[in-house]
């Protein structure tokens, strides 16, 4: 078997860090290139962090480990997957080298969301970005905002200000005014994917998931009032470049008001199966469900978030929550068995067929204390 087939499988799920995997990530597809051909041809990982891109991708890279980062640091850090669930690392690892989107199912508290940031943890691919879908989420709003309020009051204040005859403050450019969302910064060019997370895609109006197709298939997307400014009459230059906001607050350049990615996204999509997508939308996605955690998995998990000493003494709690699961289906999630172990640790009578026991271990679906 030779080096490269040997290596496609970049993500490991083991939570070590390595950012040199990455750069063994096969080639996309023909039918999947989004890089210009100027940008292709001879172009390598390595030559390819020499772009203009490579300052944006460095400053991700200081924001992954700054201190406002911490908490989605440590989930990804924190996160178990057994080794051998190979069906979800193999989707993961098919979903990057196909530069395709992920469509992750699974029951409540199985991992589909803390699987993005061990993605991003282990292969340092900076921040995920984070898109929570509710019934009122649209894509235009997911791409970019434009203040067109904030920009009428301040053309509204320099002329009062010419009008009192005082100082005018300068005109500010119109990229000011815009911020793009957590879809519209995924596909900023970047030598390596970013991580994007849409969670609970299942909520989205019903007409949501058919917007996205063409942005999935053809990787850019406009800001239409860059794109008028750079075709008006006064325009000098055929490819303007703006300055916008991302959706971490920092500044890039836009040319043209055109964004097109250079390394495909990967997008995880997280559904809790309330509900079918179109046959177009799940036929440009790979799909995998999060196995129902075992009683090892738990013990790993309690030992990741709150110590080995602490998942030594909390076998007949570990062992109350997978009996529950049990009769239960999917009706528990196992933050709630996090929250058992960490009131405990602090003195709580979490009791078998206690109150506070009912009380956490409430089933989902169910709205009172008791179960």
């Amino acid at each position: 078997m030779s080096e490269t087939q040997t290596n496609w499988q970049v993500f490991r799920g083991d939570h070590t860090q390595d950012s040199d995997r990455i750069k063994q990530l096969p080639p996309p597809p023909p039918w999947r290139q989004f890089r210009s051909q100027s940008s292709r041809d001879g172009a390598t990982p390595e030559t390819l962090t020499q772009t203009p891109a490579a300052e944006y991708w460095q400053q991700l890279q200081l924001l992954a480990e700054s201190e406002e980062n911490n908490r989605d640091r440590l989930r990804g850090q924190s996160f178990r997957l057994r080794q051998d669930q190979t069906n979800v690392i193999q989707a993961v690892n098919a979903a990057l080298a196909l530069r395709r989107p992920l469509l992750i199912t699974g029951r409540p508290g199985s991992g589909k969301t803390s699987l993005a940031y061990a993605i991003a943890y282990e292969l340092k691919l900076g921040p995920v970005l984070m898109w929570p879908i509710t019934a009122r989420s649209t894509l235009e709003l997911a791409l970019y905002r434009y203040d067109a309020i904030a920009r009428l009051q301040d053309a509204q204040l320099r002329k009062q200000q010419a009008e009192l005859g005082g100082d005018v403050a300068p005109e500010r450019p119109i990229g000011d005014y815009i911020q793009l969302g957590s879809l519209g910064t995924a596909f900023l060019p970047t030598p390596y994917p970013r991580i994007l997370l849409i969670d609970e895609l299942d909520k989205s109006d019903i007409n949501l998931p058919n917007d996205l197709l063409n942005l999935l298939e053809e990787g850019q997307f406009e800001i239409s009032e860059l794109v008028r400014l750079n075709n008006s009459p006064s325009a000098h230059d055929a490819t303007q470049t703006m300055r916008v906001r991302t959706a971490e607050d920092l500044r890039v350049p836009i040319a043209g008001g055109k964004i097109r990615c250079d390394a495909f996204p990967l997008i995880l999509m997280t559904s809790n199966g309330e509900r079918d997508f179109p046959p177009a939308f799940l036929r440009r996605c790979l799909r995998v469900e999060m196995p129902k955690p075992e009683k090892t998995d738990l013990y790993s998990i309690v030992e990741a978030h709150l110590t080995k000493e602490v998942a030594n003494q909390v076998d007949d709690l570990i062992q109350r929550f997978l009996s529950k699961t049990d009769t239960q289906a999917a009706l528990l999630a196992t933050d709630q068995l996090l929250n058992a172990v960490y009131l405990r640790q602090y003195g709580a009578q979490v009791e078998a067929d206690g109150e506070l026991e009912k009380l956490i271990l409430a089933a989902l679906t169910n709205t009172g204390s008791g179960v």
